[in-house]
């Protein structure tokens, strides 16, 4: 048996002895705890508040969008760091893919201001 298939064969044990035991202790929990429900157990709250009309309300659109804009400019900085830190390596070609990627990008940005989502009211 090779060194590398011997490794991955001891991450997979390590990984079904993990799942096993999580396994036996949630069972264990669930015979041995007390199941005693009642109605002030089982009715929602909120920060300790009883609720108060229904718990459905409609959120408006912008909010989604805004999470959206985030998650845009997160995956920027995920790919500007490992770019940042390979700079030298990369020279010249490096520099010019960046600078189209971050074009791109402000050309989403300019096209969500210009349509006014970043309006907030």
């Amino acid at each position: 048996m090779s060194d590398f298939l011997r490794e991955y064969i001891i991450v997979g044990l390590f990984g079904a002895l993990a799942f096993g035991l999580v396994a036996t202790f949630i069972g264990l929990a669930s015979i041995f705890r007390p199941d005693r429900p009642t109605v002030d157990k089982v009715e929602n709250y909120e920060s300790g508040v009883d609720p108060v009309g229904s718990g459905w309300s409609q959120s408006q659109i912008r909010y989604y969008i805004f999470a959206l804009l985030f998650v845009m400019f997160d995956v920027e900085a995920v790919f500007i760091f490992p770019w940042a830190a390979r700079l030298e390596d990369l020279g010249i070609f490096g520099l010019v893919e960046m600078v189209i990627f971050i074009f791109i990008l402000a050309l989403g940005l300019a096209y969500a201001w210009r349509k006014g989502v970043l309006r907030w009211v």
